[in-house]
């Protein structure tokens, strides 16, 4: 008798460790809020949210089917060359480099991290493109090469093309340290291996794209493209998130016309469009 239920004990324990192994990957777990797992709180408040709203934020998708609208680039665009404070622990291919400074002192964490462990040879090749160079590189690269004004996520401020100052960045060391560990400061991989049928670019290990936590995270564990990450939030509406130690709930909403939604009083959220039909909040649990 106590044999069996020494067995049963170990097969029990073997059986949980695998079935939540996969929640816990990377330091991330996910999981759909059903009704009764909502804590009802008096601390909300009403936010009217405009159809304008959809188009503004971190969690915009930009391809050929959703245009970069004109309210939707980044405010404080800035030049690094003339910003030199800004440049530390990377290089510039040129001094008309322009970049969001909210995403420059993002990218600067990345830099700060990768050189703790031992990775210090980046570079930044391309950055912000207003519509007037994005048209300008169309018309000298080709559709092969290049996006249309408006078409490419450059044109919004979000993104920079990375190199190495060594090889290129599919070998090199940043190429590697960037696959696996830029998604823990809120970037990603925009156009990953094998995922061309869905965002019709080819493989670039060089561009990332800022989305913030706990986004990146979720779309790095469960190898999402923006463009699968925005239908994952669609599909489940509401998911509660553990990332790097920290607790998030991120809501999906529609948006036809104006409407209120409830967000919290006393905790931090942020609220950004898709570009196509909704808006996504994410809430920072305290």
């Amino acid at each position: 008798m106590k044999k069996w239920v020494f067995f049963s004990l170990i097969l029990c324990t073997v059986f949980v460790s695998i079935y939540l192994a996969p929640l816990y990957q990377n330091g991330v777990e996910v999981k759909n809020v059903e009704k009764d797992d909502k804590v009802t709180s008096t601390n909300i408040e009403k936010k009217e949210i405009t159809k304008e709203q959809i188009y503004k934020g971190d969690l915009l998708l930009v391809n050929k089917d959703y245009p970069v609208q004109k309210g939707s680039i980044k405010s404080d665009i800035i030049n690094l060359f003339q910003n030199k404070e800004l440049i530390s622990g990377y290089g510039i291919l040129d001094r008309n480099l322009r970049l969001s400074k909210e995403i420059v002192y993002k990218f600067l964490k990345v830099v700060d991290a990768a050189e703790k462990d031992g990775v210090s040879h980046f570079l930044i090749s391309s950055s912000y493109r207003d519509f007037d160079e994005q048209s300008e590189l169309y018309q000298k690269m080709g559709s092969n090469y290049a996006l249309p004004a408006g078409y490419s996520e450059h044109n919004l401020g979000l993104s920079l093309d990375i190199g190495s100052t060594q090889m290129k960045m599919e070998k090199a060391p940043e190429g590697k340290w960037i696959a696996q560990e830029v998604w823990k400061y809120g970037f990603v991989l925009r156009y990953p291996k094998n995922k061309t049928n869905i965002t019709g670019i080819q493989y670039e290990p060089w561009h990332i794209r800022y989305v913030g936590l706990p986004h990146s995270a979720i779309m790095h564990k469960k190898k999402l493209t923006l463009e699968e990450y925005l239908d994952f939030l669609k599909e489940n509406k509401e998911i509660s998130i553990n990332a790097e130690g920290k607790n998030y709930t991120v809501t999906y909403y529609e948006i036809s016309k104006s409407r209120t939604i409830d967000v919290p009083v006393n905790q931090h959220y942020e609220i950004s469009g898709n570009n196509v039909d909704g808006v996504i909040v994410t809430v920072h649990e305290e």
